[in-house]
């Protein structure tokens, strides 16, 4: 089962710099949304009841974040923010 995270940054939608801006597959905008992606994923396979199946390819994912999460402190919050409104907005939740 595969969310459409990166579906939510369309200009219509969320507008996400990492989907609006896009400069390409490994720039920096993409992998920030790469992260938001796969946050927000693992926010809905919880909600879903979907936890064990999927928890080791994402552990082995956010792995290679460790560096920039470790040099950009913000970087997590920032990122679990836009996962949190993109996960709202996929299940129809309001926000303000």
């Amino acid at each position: 089962m595969v969310f459409k995270i990166d579906s939510t940054g369309h200009s219509s939608r969320l507008n996400r710099e990492g989907i609006t801006a896009h400069n390409g597959f490994g720039s920096e905008l993409y992998s920030k949304e790469e992260l938001i992606a796969e946050l927000g994923a693992s926010m809905l396979f919880g909600i879903c009841g979907i936890v064990n199946e999927t928890i080791d390819n994402s552990a082995s994912y956010i792995q290679s974040w460790l560096r920039a999460l470790k040099e950009d402190k913000t970087l997590i919050i920032s990122a679990s923010q836009q996962a949190q409104k993109a996960s709202d907005y996929i299940q129809g939740i309001k926000f303000h």
